[in-house]
Formats: C-alpha cells, sequence, structure tokens
C-alpha cells in the first residue's frame, strides 16, 4: 500500500500543478474551459485516491495525528506531496518503529 500511496502523491502532485499552471491560464487567458475539466476530473480522482491511501497507510503504520496531519495537508499544496514524498513516505518504516 505504501508504494501505491507514493505512486498516487506523484500523479496527485503533477496533476495539480498542470491543473494550476496550464488549465487555468488556459481557461482564463484564452477562454478554453475543456482541459480543465478533463484535469480537473483527473486531479479530483487523484486526490480523493491519495487521501484516502493516506488514512490506510496512516492506520498500518500507526502514523501519530501530527504525520496524519502532514500528509492530509500535502495534498492542499502545491508541490506538497513532493515533500511529503521525501519527509514521510520514504521514512515510513522508520516512523512506525519509533513509536515501538
Amino acid at each position: 500500500m505504501l508504494q501505491s500511496l507514493r505512486i498516487t502523491g506523484f500523479l496527485e502532485g503533477i496533476s495539480y500543478l498542470v491543473l494550476l499552471g496550464i488549465a487555468m491560464p488556459m481557461k482564463y487567458a484564452y477562454a478554453m474551459p475543456e482541459p480543465t475539466y478533463v484535469i480537473g476530473m483527473a486531479h479530483g480522482v487523484l486526490f480523493t485516491l491519495y487521501v484516502i491511501l493516506v488514512l490506510i497507510v496512516g492506520y498500518q503504520k500507526k502514523w501519530n495525528l501530527i504525520t496524519l496531519f502532514w500528509a492530509l495537508l500535502a495534498s492542499l499544496l502545491p508541490f506538497a506531496t513532493f515533500v511529503a514524498d521525501r519527509k514521510i513516505f520514504s521514512r515510513a518504516d522508520d516512523l512506525a518503529l519509533e513509536k515501538k
């Protein structure tokens, strides 16, 4: 599940950047809303999957509430899923061992 979370986090981060950096400017600067629909839907699905996987992996790895909070907050900020992958997900097994 952790590997699925890391992949989903990466894809969710990319989709968020594409939505904010490409689709939204196309919608407002060039009156082309179509890319926003497609990319927005993909991002919505990836966002939902990311949140579900964070909750599942957090439960499996027995993360504390602070770690869970930061992992969930990462889905709301541009580039933050990449930071979460480096700081939280790559150390997930270490975090579980610290609690024992």
